[in-house]
């Protein structure tokens, strides 16, 4: 299963939901939070100047934010990238 990494914020509900599609998948991700300024530049440099949460990579591939998420797992496209090698 490729790494999955997920930057948020304590209180945003995109993260929150995003994160639960991930849980309800039984994925396991490394969470950034990006309320520290360097942090956040770095998601941003990462996400090529995206910079809202939640920004979700796996592996090395941007996907975005929780509605991009969402839409690659109503596609059926989230579980082969999860799984890709």
């Amino acid at each position: 299963m490729q790494k999955v990494t997920i930057y948020t914020t304590p209180y945003c509900p995109y993260c929150h939901a995003a994160k639960a599609l991930l849980k309800k998948k039984g994925v396991s991700f490394d969470e950034i939070d990006v309320q520290d300024r360097s942090l956040r530049q770095q998601m941003m440099l990462r996400a090529n100047g995206r910079h809202t949460v939640p920004q979700i990579f796996i592996g090395e591939t941007h996907v975005g934010g929780s509605d991009d998420i969402h839409e690659l797992d109503r596609r059926g496209q989230l579980d082969p990238l999860l799984n890709a090698q």
